[in-house]
């Protein structure tokens, strides 16, 4: 998979792959969310993904169902050390799948590059 990365102006950067495109920008005049929330956020989503797939394999309504996140840092360091996902379910929702839907979300490809992360390469070329 290729992306491409380009600097519309200000302190946007966006990222274009297949048909989509990723607007990212900072603070103080952001109108877009920064490149690390958008990072942060797909754990969350992909999580989701799992979660939808595991209801819709097994005819559950997942309505009503929702992932909140909580993000932990080092107070030292500002990095990311722990991510808390509590998937929030109706009280009509099955108890019996509570553990199923825990297994399903922790499945999450991003989550598993967390655990073994990709090398990087990183070089320069003149265009």
């Amino acid at each position: 998979m290729e992306m491409l990365i380009d600097f519309p102006g200000g302190l946007r950067v966006d990222a274009h792959f297949g048909p989509f495109t990723v607007h990212t920008d900072q603070p103080p005049e952001a109108s877009a969310p920064t490149p690390f929330a958008t990072f942060l956020a797909s754990l969350g989503a992909c999580a989701g993904i799992y979660v939808l797939g595991f209801c819709r394999q097994r005819g559950l309504d997942a309505e009503g169902i929702r992932i909140l996140q909580r993000i932990h840092t080092d107070p030292l360091t500002g990095m990311v050390d722990k991510v808390d996902l509590e998937i929030q379910v109706p009280s009509t929702f099955p108890a019996k799948y509570h553990e199923a839907l825990i297994r399903s979300a922790d499945l999450c490809a991003v989550k598993k590059h967390f655990e073994n992360p990709p090398q990087f390469e990183i070089t320069t070329k003149t265009v």
